[in-house]
């Protein structure tokens, strides 16, 4: 069985998350392309996708979002499976497991949108990393790293769940290795 996993990523954290979960399902004896979303053609060949983008601003990477415009029909058709990931650690949570920073860390803005049309069968936000030193991509970060108040604002770290996001794909391994087993 082939399986895609495409991700969409700016500083390489989501970048980081995909791999481990190509080289989680290799282990279970898929073959598994990892692969930038912009860089993945044919969709087609493959027998189930993984896709993955970091969040900004509660949107998906506009190269996730394309491959999603590119591929819909054919994702629509095929077993899928959605992870976001975002910059905030447990640490800009309170007690309650509440989110201290943003309303909600649900995943993209389109989520519902992209559930409804394209039907997956899971989709996961997982945390990321942030890197104080990397340099400014887009407008916003350019932003932030003039500003002496926003500089801090978000702290740098990698809050990435390794074993969750073993877990998560481990379970995807055993979806698609045994057809038969429940949900």
């Amino acid at each position: 069985m082939r399986v895609l996993v495409a991700y969409a990523s700016r500083h390489g954290a989501t970048k980081g998350i995909a791999e481990r979960i190509g080289a989680r399902l290799s282990a279970a004896g898929l073959e598994v392309d990892t692969l930038p979303a912009g860089k993945a053609r044919d969709v087609r060949a493959y027998d189930a996708v993984v896709l993955g983008s970091a969040l900004y601003m509660f949107r998906w990477l506009g190269e996730a979002d394309s491959f999603v415009r590119r591929n819909r029909a054919v994702l629509a058709q095929k077993p899928l499976w959605l992870f976001s990931s975002g910059p905030f650690g447990p640490d800009q949570f309170d007690q309650k497991g509440r989110d201290t920073l943003t309303p909600a860390v649900s995943g993209p803005k389109n989520l519902d949108e992209l559930s409804r049309t394209l039907r997956p069968r899971d989709h996961r936000v997982f945390f990321g990393a942030w890197d104080k030193a990397a340099k400014p991509v887009g407008f916003a970060e350019r932003l932030m790293s003039v500003m002496p108040a926003a500089k801090n604002a978000i702290p740098a770290g990698d809050w990435r769940d390794w074993p969750a996001i073993n877990a998560w794909a481990d379970g995807i391994a055993a979806e698609l290795t045994n057809p038969s087993a429940p949900r």
